[in-house]
């Protein structure tokens, strides 16, 4: 009687190794054949271990584990030059110096699908051990989530390992909320032409990038202003960008305010593109420069403390959402979502609680 004649295995193969264990090897979509990566006790398993991968490929599950060998290093330098020319020049600075400082030093030499969220959790965790604020790490792991999405968007992982990680608390800071008065005294103490510019921050509600960034052109004296642009510092480089909205917006400005710029006009040097506010030497603001030669001066000659040039772009969001509305403070300051003006900017004006209390009893009686 003939032998049975061993049936042919459908997908994939198995072979017997030196060590008695078995190994399957596979092709995959593009016809390489690849092999586990791991042996098997039995054929069995290995068969087993087969049909789970045919019925991936079937699916559009499979992934090619020769994409997750890639390093955290090499995807992430792919990763940011692809997503650069969507990003303002800050950004890409900032992303740049995370990886380089805080993602590559600690993660670059690891393979992608070797990443699992407790490396992650190892990760943030000596981020803290360190002394990093919370801003900082909070930072990091947002840039490295996105490059981790990224892989999975591109098929090289399963999934990301940034889930399931608890990151520091951010500290709760309140702005200081400043009264018009206060706010007009710290612009009556300033040197000119920069009392204008921090008129520009409380009463137009201007970010100090974006009064930086104001030239001729953007002025009307009638009584308005255009913001299209932003100053912004990267890295020591100073960079002209869009706002940070990305939005242009139109303001109107109270007659005096417009009035006392149309007269600084005046004086500037130059064509349409000439910018309201620079340095002696005739350069562009740098911030910390600024703040320290011109605006803290004028805060301590105003008598207050602890007020920063944010302090005034929020103290003005507090006033126009109290008696105009939030939706009039979030056209004002730039933000698209009404919600950011709420959550960052504006705060309950101090008397009002009690002013609601006495309507309220008017209006139980009138009832």
């Amino acid at each position: 009687m003939a032998a049975k004649r061993k049936s042919r295995r459908a997908f994939g193969r198995i072979r017997k190794l030196p060590s008695g264990r078995f190994q399957a090897r596979y092709p995959g979509p593009d016809g390489v054949l690849r092999a586990a990566d791991q042996t098997f006790a039995t054929t069995t398993d290995a068969d087993r271990w087969l049909a789970r991968k045919r019925i991936e490929m079937e699916e559009g599950r499979w992934l090619d584990p020769t994409e997750g060998k890639t390093t955290v290093r090499d995807w992430s330098a792919r990763w940011l030059t692809a997503v650069s020319p969507q990003l303002k020049h800050k950004t890409q600075a900032s992303y740049r110096s995370l990886i380089n400082s805080l993602i590559v030093p600690a993660l670059g030499d690891r393979e992608l699908s070797s990443l699992r969220p407790i490396t992650v959790v190892e990760w943030v965790g000596a981020m803290k051990t360190r002394g990093l604020s919370a801003s900082r790490i909070r930072q990091a792991y947002r840039v490295l989530s996105q490059i981790m999405r990224a892989a999975v968007d591109n098929e090289m992982i399963g999934q990301t390992p940034c889930r399931g990680v608890k990151l520091p608390r951010m500290p709760q800071t309140e702005p200081h909320i400043l009264t018009p008065l206060e706010a007009s005294r710290i612009v009556r103490s300033a040197t000119k032409p920069h009392d204008l510019l921090i008129s520009l921050l409380a009463y137009a509600g201007l970010r100090v990038g974006e009064a930086f960034a104001l030239r001729r052109a953007d002025i009307d004296v009638s009584g308005g202003l255009v913001v299209d642009e932003n100053l912004a510092e990267a890295n020591g480089t100073l960079v002209f960008d869009t706002p940070k909205s990305h939005q242009k917006r139109v303001l109107r400005i109270g007659p005096s305010l417009a009035a006392r710029i149309g007269r600084h006009l005046e004086t500037l040097p130059g064509g349409e593109d000439a910018l309201l506010f620079v340095t002696p030497g005739g350069k562009p603001l740098r911030y910390n420069q600024w703040r320290k030669a011109y605006f803290d001066p004028a805060v301590a000659a105003a008598g207050l403390t602890d007020v920063t040039p944010h302090d005034l772009r929020a103290s003005h969001g507090t006033w126009v959402a109290d008696r105009y509305g939030v939706m009039t403070a979030a056209h004002r300051l730039g933000h698209s979502n009404a919600s950011v003006t709420t959550r960052h900017y504006a705060r309950p004006v101090a008397g009002r609680d009690d002013q609601v209390a006495a309507a309220a009893d008017e209006w139980l009686y009138k009832g």
